[in-house]
Parts: structure tokens; C-alpha cells; sequence
């Protein structure tokens, strides 16, 4: 059974199969199943050619030390940027999607993994991710939710909504008689 995966506001099966490389593995010879895949950058790197000329959709995951400017080339051509949360509390994947989103230009699927959970989701989105894979042992319906917790900003991010500071002040009824 594939993981649950929001998307598109939905709570939708994943197709795509995830390749760990274990500790200590080399990139060049870990196996890679059919159909679409997300491979580590380590994988990428060695593997890019061969992963290119794939018929199946490819993505790339990161961890929060990779350096997003690594893919930049390859962007049109990925179908999926996948960013590994190791904890909770770790907020360097959101720097990574802005980088993305607003720097890179990318306009693909960009996927929050690892220990994602409902209190992110909001902020997720802000900073540039539109895929979600939820913890595991996590209710990913109840999760959805959360995307519409909040319904106004109070600083700029990589959604492109304005915050209320920025935003046209109301209009003023005319005082009259």
C-alpha cells in the first residue's frame, strides 16, 4: 500500500515509489523500482543521465543540508522536489521550498516529507510546498483541514498572498446627512 499524500487539497494515493539509500550505499548501484520514483540527490547526481531517459515520471528528495541550487538545471524535468523534515522542529525545509518557489523558479510538485504533521501544513504552503506527505500513524484527512486554519497573513512568503500591512486598507463609508 502506497502512503497518503495531500495534494491539490486532497487527500490522494501516492504513485510514486521512494528510494532510500541506506548508510554507507553507493548511489550508483541502488536499485531503482519501475514507474515513478523519488531518488536522494546522492542518487541523482550519479544516476542523472540514466534517470532521464526513464519513461516513468523522476523526483529528487533533499535533506535540509542540500544545497537547492544543486537542481536548478534539472528543474523542468523533475516531476516531484521532495524535502525531508527529520523533526518537527526543524524549520530549514522551509527556507529550501521558498528558495525554490521564489528564486529557482520552480513550478513542479514540491513535497514536505519525513515528520510532517497538521500544525505545519499552513505554513508549509506560505513557504512554497503543495504536496504533503503526512507522518505516518497520522490522520492525513484530518490533516487537510488545517490548510484553511488561518485566513489572514501577517508576513510575505512565497504564496504570493499579501499580508494585511501590505494589503488596500478598507474602504470608508462617506460620512453624510
Amino acid at each position: 500500500m502506497r502512503s497518503q499524500l495531500i495534494r491539490g487539497h486532497r487527500v490522494v494515493e501516492d504513485e510514486f515509489a521512494v528510494v532510500s539509500l541506506p548508510e554507507g550505499a553507493d548511489p550508483a548501484s541502488a536499485p531503482l523500482p519501475e514507474g515513478p520514483v523519488i531518488v536522494p540527490l546522492a542518487v541523482w547526481s550519479a544516476r542523472r543521465e540514466e534517470l532521464l531517459s526513464r519513461e516513468h515520471a523522476v523526483g529528487v528528495q533533499l535533506s535540509p543540508t542540500d544545497v537547492p541550487s544543486t537542481l536548478a538545471e534539472d528543474l523542468a524535468r523533475l516531476a516531484v522536489v521532495a524535502v525531508h523534515f527529520p523533526k518537527f522542529a526543524d524549520g530549514r525545509g522551509y527556507s529550501i521550498a521558498y528558495q525554490f518557489r521564489r528564486r529557482l523558479g520552480y513550478r513542479g510538485e514540491l513535497r514536505a516529507v519525513g515528520d510532517v504533521q497538521r500544525d505545519q501544513l499552513y505554513y508549509l504552503s506560505r513557504s512554497g510546498f503543495d504536496a504533503f506527505l503526512i507522518k505516518e500513524g497520522h490522520d492525513a484527512q484530518a490533516a487537510l483541514a488545517s490548510l484553511h486554519d488561518f485566513n489572514a497573513t501577517y508576513q510575505a512568503a512565497a504564496d504570493g498572498r499579501l499580508p494585511r500591512f501590505r494589503a488596500a486598507p478598507p474602504a470608508r463609508e462617506a460620512a453624510g446627512g
